[in-house]
């Protein structure tokens, strides 16, 4: 270890890490990811990390890195690296918030139309395809331009791109760099939810711990409704991550490049393939904003037509998107200096303070919003940045709850039909386009989110805001 390894939890969490620990030990070494104690370990083994190898509360193992760890890498040092692994397959997999001027009184009436509203407007599930027509031109356009392209085709409000992290565009995006195969999987999948963990909630404000910060985001009264979207980059982004993994693998045996985990295949970040990559990735970021961006106006849309209202008048701007699955150049102290380092966040979200140059003009005195989805059924949470995670977690905090069981253990352990049954005892309308699905995404297969984000806060990292509970859930 190059670094040390740094863990954010309570008690509870870190028994829920060593339990993860003993099966692996238990099972020994056949198949699957390791455990992501060994993989905070393995990561702070890599050439150019500085500072620390960071694992935040909601941390487990994934491919290469786990998921929750932040690390940052040295732009100056000739040797640092970038590793799609410490970005993950779903490449600026994030979420963002939709405030409205409506409040629970006023939906409880249509909750039911009203999912299935969402339902019928924003397609979902595996294999789902855009209803937005969307040509190989446009695709080559929106990997470019982001959400710039969003706003010129009529998709997004212009004011949407001011609160969107990197305002919703990359710049150093080049659609020359994504093969003609990620192209190919992400033409039909424009302003697509998809699978797994993702999601569209309608949510209401619940609990409101900073009035001022709030008040700025347009969350004004407990009961206000909101709506949550979780996506990604889908198979483009996945396509990207795999393409550059091969390239990698190639690039590291040339260049004699060692790591303690063949998942962490890796590249010099000023080396052709880390370059390649980089660009590659940003076009997958773009892309996934575009696709928020359109889900974005089928929800508007959605609302609108059940409301007999137009979004405007609905109030429905965006409060903030934040990504989860990134590596983006930022400037950071390390040992008192200011260093342009590689930021990898792989399930763990960019969370900067108040006065940073970076987050817009509104929040210049509350700090960044941070979006925390919770599970199927559970609540979500609206943080804000600090001084102290600028300082000490390089401007990060959590994403989400955190799986606590595998999906294949969850899906031999739980029965779907009583998932559904608990959603509707707790009065939440649920549309789910794969049923037999849901048991991955129970309650029961995660760590408890209110903990996790409890932690964060405890620790100074990042700030409670607004706490939400879901009333209607859209899942693939």
């Amino acid at each position: 270890m190059r670094v040390p390894g740094t863990f954010y939890v309570n008690n509870r969490l870190k028994d829920l890490l060593f339990e993860e620990l003993q099966t692996y030990c238990q099972r020994g070494d056949h198949g699957g990811f390791l455990p992501a104690v060994k993989q905070i370990a393995n990561v702070a083994g890599l050439p150019g990390i500085v500072k620390q190898s960071i694992a935040l509360p909601d941390v487990h193992s994934g491919y290469g890195f786990a998921i929750g760890n932040v690390a940052a890498f040295n732009m100056a040092d000739p040797e640092a690296v970038v590793a799609p692994g410490g970005i993950g397959f779903d490449i600026n997999c994030g979420v963002r918030l939709i405030r409205t001027n409506l409040t629970e009184k006023d939906v409880v009436d249509v909750k039911e139309q009203l999912a299935q509203a969402l339902f019928d407007h924003i397609p979902v599930g595996v294999g789902s395809q855009g209803i937005i027509p969307t040509t190989a031109r446009d695709l080559e356009e929106a990997l470019e331009m982001g959400m710039d392209w969003s706003l010129r085709e009529g998709y997004s409000w212009a004011e949407d791109k001011e609160h969107c992290e990197e305002y919703g565009r990359m710049l150093n995006a080049d659609p020359t760099k994504v093969s003609q195969r990620a192209k190919k999987r992400g033409l039909p999948q424009m302003g697509t939810l998809g699978a797994g963990n993702h999601y569209a909630e309608i949510q209401v404000v619940d609990e409101v711990f900073d009035k001022v910060a709030a008040r700025k985001m347009g969350i004004d009264q407990q009961g206000q409704v909101v709506v949550m979207i979780h996506s990604g980059s889908r198979g483009l982004g996945h396509q990207v991550a795999t393409d550059a993994l091969v390239a990698m693998e190639r690039a590291m045996a040339r260049d004699g490049i060692q790591v303690n985990d063949r998942q962490l295949a890796c590249a010099r970040i000023n080396s052709q393939e880390g370059q390649d990559y980089l660009t590659a990735m940003a076009c997958a970021a773009n892309y996934a904003w575009v696709n928020r961006s359109s889900m974005t106006f089928l929800c508007r849309q959605a609302f609108a037509k059940i409301f007999q209202s137009t979004p405007d008048d609905l109030d429905m701007h965006v409060v903030y998107d934040v990504s989860h699955n990134i590596a983006k150049v930022e400037e950071h102290l390390v040992d008192g200096k200011l260093q342009s380092l590689l930021v990898h966040r792989k399930g763990s979200t960019r969370a900067f303070p108040p006065h940073h140059p970076l987050i817009p003009v509104d929040y210049q005195l509350t700090g960044q919003p941070v979006l925390i989805g919770g599970t199927m059924g559970t609540c979500s949470y609206v943080l804000t940045g600090t001084e102290k995670g600028m300082a000490e977690t390089f401007g990060s905090t959590c994403h989400g709850a955190g799986r606590a069981r595998s999906r294949n253990n969850s899906r031999h352990k739980l029965d779907y039909q009583q998932v559904l049954d608990a959603l509707k005892t707790k009065g939440i309308s649920i549309r789910v386009a794969s049923p037999k699905l849901v048991m991955e995404e129970a309650p029961e297969s995660y760590k408890d989110v209110s903990e996790v984000v409890d932690t964060c806060h405890n620790a100074g990292v990042s700030k409670k805001c607004v706490k939400l509970r879901p009333i209607a859930v859209v899942k693939g």
